[in-house]
């Protein structure tokens, strides 16, 4: 049976930092991650990059990353950078 981990909030200040402390902890992860997005309100070029690291590192470990809280304008441009496909989203 797959599990849940649910990671604590994503600080906008070090999102790329923290996000790819959270791809290096995949492992430990078994089935599905969640991801809160709620106190992100931007992204830089950094932090798309570590975006995508994270979807690498879960589809070769076969977890499914769930990024609940994001901003619609967040949204709008993970989708813009192709990234949306690669994540699951919640409210």
């Amino acid at each position: 049976m797959a599990t849940t981990a649910v990671w604590p909030r994503i600080d906008e200040e070090c999102i790329g930092p923290a996000l790819e402390q959270m791809g290096e902890k995949l492992d430990s992860a078994a089935g599905e991650v969640v991801l809160d997005f709620s106190s992100v309100r931007r992204v830089d070029q950094g932090a798309l990059e570590a975006m995508e690291g994270l979807a690498r590192a879960a589809a070769q470990k076969a977890v499914r990353v769930v990024l609940c809280g994001v901003d619609v304008h967040v949204y709008k441009v993970f989708k813009l950078a192709r990234l949306t496909s690669r994540f699951s989203f919640r409210n």
